[in-house]
């Protein structure tokens, strides 16, 4: 593991933290690599239930490592994309705690998570088109499902940042904190590692497909997914921790 990527792991809790704050942790080879390496971690250890990601010294990500660019180097993992993260997210939650700025490949990582919280004074924005570029890693594909079509189209077209209230009242970031990101992201990640974790993977893995599935087929498609949680250990242990007024003993089984 890179030492620009830091990897801690508490609670069900994985933090990754994109620790190169001199470069505003802008993303290279060796931090992608090692937030993929980490990502594959989170989906194979049953005891890890939820993954944040992060940044170092008050920035989430400010893009690609132009310098490390320049020497031929690609912050793109096969299989995976930029930063080892947006064309393959992992199958358990990933909350994106974002301080300071999520610009051009940063706010394509962020985007590339299931949720976000950010602090106020946080600021979001695909600048590419000032430099010529487009917003290739999934900004120009990825925010028009998440943000209103218009909304998509000026941050594409203008390159132009917004804020956190902003991003919070179209829909972009799920809560905006006064303090540290990560301490609301902590927050929320533990009250989903309260949850079943198997109900939790399924119910991400539905709302995410389900966007491409036929009207015709929704209810079906469902089903094949679901009816296994639905006779799961966690399923009977969730109903016997209800009536017995206590808390649950998940297995995700």
């Amino acid at each position: 593991m890179s030492d620009e990527v830091l990897v801690e792991a508490e609670g069900g809790i994985l933090t990754i933290t994109i620790n190169r704050p001199e470069a505003k942790n802008a993303m290279n080879k060796a931090a992608a690599e090692a937030i993929a390496e980490a990502l594959d971690r989170l989906d194979a250890v049953e005891d890890l239930r939820v993954g944040i990601i992060t940044g170092a010294g008050g920035t989430f990500c400010s893009g690609m490592d132009l310098k490390g660019f320049l020497r031929g180097e690609s912050p793109m993992v096969p299989g995976r994309g930029f930063g080892g993260l947006t064309e393959a997210p992992p199958k358990k939650p990933l909350i994106a705690a974002v301080d300071g700025y999520a610009l051009a490949g940063g706010l394509e990582l962020m985007i590339a998570c299931d949720m976000v919280v950010a602090s106020a004074g946080a600021k979001f924005g695909i600048p590419e088109v000032k430099r010529g570029l487009v917003a290739a890693a999934g900004g120009v594909i990825n925010l028009p499902d998440l943000i209103p079509h218009k909304l998509a189209m000026e941050m594409a077209l203008t390159g132009e940042f917004i804020d956190a209230a902003r991003a919070h009242a179209i829909g972009l970031v799920n809560r905006v904190t006064e303090g540290p990101a990560i301490e609301g992201a902590l927050a929320l990640a533990r009250t989903i590692t309260a949850n079943g974790p198997l109900a939790v993977q399924i119910s991400k893995q539905v709302i995410q497909e389900s966007r491409e599935w036929p009207r015709s087929e929704r209810w079906l498609r469902q089903a094949a997914l679901v009816d296994r949680v639905f006779v799961s250990e966690d399923a009977r242990e969730g109903a016997a921790a209800f009536a017995e007024k206590r808390a649950p003993n998940w297995t995700g089984r």
